[in-house]
Parts: structure tokens; sequence; C-alpha cells
């Protein structure tokens, strides 16, 4: 006993200074990564700056000319914003069903992807990987990329901008859909293959009746989504608001109201299914919570 405790101590003591040490070199290695982090921001706002015409800091005194330019001359024609919204609406309605399309055939396309690459439930187990990895080129090229290539081959409009919204979905629906699927419980799959049905029988009556309200919440929630961004493709000439957006703030003053009046549009369609698709997830998965109680 006595050893003991004439040698506590001595180890003691090393583990403090041994932790110390880790301390501070945990300190010196942190600091060191901030350093290069804020070296990284600095050096690379510099390189912007000097790259943006007339300069950052020039253009930041002027950063609300554009936006007060349209506000007042929409407030001196706000009489004419009412026939303005009418005379736009086909186009808000062009760039709703570029939405809806796309989500549509990505959201079937994701489905397919999906339960393709689930552990347990693939079709083809080896292939599972090139699924994954194809699904992660599809989310990971913008759809914008996608869309000027595509104008490039078959011309401006909405087809173009459709295939590149839904190519974009499918992989990003895709992703979050194989997640789900991951979850779902395999016995009514295992009681239909001992029957035997096929693949599609199992997938369709053994795993979409438990994943649908979850595949329909990731749905809606993607529609908003790509509300916006088929407004936004409308900028290279893929139709819908966004074309009419660019063509009224492309003109410049004289027809500012103009632009005022699709803002109003996009603005008041994206706020109205955002609360609609809301209100829709949440019943779906209230329902869900309420079924599995």
């Amino acid at each position: 006993m006595t050893d003991i405790t004439a040698s506590g101590p001595a180890p003691v003591s090393r583990i403090q200074s041994d932790y110390m040490e880790q301390v501070q070199r945990k300190r010196l290695y942190g600091g060191l990564t901030l350093l290069i982090f804020v070296l990284l921001m600095v050096s690379g706002f510099v390189v912007a700056d000097d790259r943006n015409a007339g300069g950052f800091w020039d253009g930041l005194a002027h950063l609300g000319d554009y936006p007060a330019d349209v506000l007042s001359e929409a407030w001196e024609k706000r009489a004419d914003l009412p026939a303005l919204i009418v005379k736009f609406f086909p186009a808000l309605v062009e760039t709703l069903n570029i939405a809806a399309v796309s989500t549509l055939l990505g959201a079937l396309a994701g489905t397919v992807l999906a339960l393709l690459s689930t552990r347990g439930l693939a079709r083809w187990p080896r292939l599972t990987p090139l699924f994954r990895r194809g699904m992660d080129i599809m989310r990971a090229v913008p759809e914008i990329v996608i869309a000027l290539v595509l104008i490039f081959v078959l011309g401006g409009g909405p087809v173009p901008a459709m295939i590149a919204i839904a190519i974009h979905t499918a992989g990003a629906l895709g992703k979050m859909f194989s997640e789900v699927a991951e979850n779902a419980d395999l016995k009514p799959v295992e009681g239909l293959a001992s029957t035997g049905a096929t693949w599609l029988q199992r997938m369709w009556l053994g795993v979409l009746p438990q994943v649908a309200p979850n595949f329909l919440s990731y749905g809606l929630l993607r529609f908003e989504i790509n509300i916006r961004a088929s407004a936004i493709l409308g900028f290279v000439g893929a139709g819908g608001l966004g074309y009419e957006l660019r063509n009224a703030m492309a003109w410049g003053p004289g027809r500012f109201d103009e632009a005022a009046a699709i803002f109003i549009l996009l603005f008041g369609s994206i706020v109205l299914f955002d609360q609609l698709s809301s209100r829709l997830r949440n019943r779906l998965t209230d329902g869900q919570a309420g079924g599995h109680a």
C-alpha cells in the first residue's frame, strides 16, 4: 500500500501534463485552421472584388437603386397592375405546369431508382451502387446547366426546362425515397415472396403502401422547390414567368410596372402553394402517426 501511494502522484502528474499537451495541440490546430479559413475568405473576396464590374464596394452604395426604381414606377402606374397581373397569368400557369409535370416525372423515376437501390429490396443487388451513383450525378448537376444544354439541342421553350427539373428531381427524391424505403417492414415482402409474387408485385403491395405518405410528403416539398426552379430557368429562355420577367427587367424603365406585376404573381403563387403543401404534408404525417398509434 505504501508503494502504491508513493508512486501515485507521478502517474497523475504525467496524465495531467499529457492532457494539457493534447489540449494545447488541439487549440493550435484549431487556431491554424481558423487562420487558414480567414485567409482563404479574404483572398477569395479580394479576387472576386477585383473581377467584379465596377467593384463591390463601389456598387454597394447603389444596392437599393434598382428596387427603388421598380417600386416607384409600379406605384405611379398602380392602376395598371390588375390588368398586368391578368396579362401575365398564362405565364404563371405555364410555370406551374412545368413544375407539376417535372415533379410528377421526377417522382416516378425517383421511386423506381429508390426501390432499385435500397438494400434488401433491390431487384439486382449487385447493381445497387450503380443506381446510387446515378442518382448522385443527377442531383449534383444543377438544373440550369442541364437546361442550357437541352436548350442548345432542343431550342428554347418549356420542354427543356421540364426535362432538366425532372432529372434533378429524380436524383433528389430518389435519395430521400431510398432512405424511407430502408425503414420499411420486410415481413409483408417476405410473405408475398413466399406466395410466388414477382418483384414488382412485392414492391407494389408490400412496400409502397407503407412508404406512400412519406413519398407524397417529399413530393409536395419538391413541388415547392420546382416552382422556384421553373421561374429561374425562364431567365435562360425556358418560358414561363421567368422569361417574361427577364424581358421586363432587360427593357428597363418604362416596363418596371410589368416586372412588379410578375413579382407579385410569383411571390403570391409561391406563398400559396407553400401553405397548401404544408397543410397537406401535416395531414399526411399526422395520419401516418395516427395509423401507427
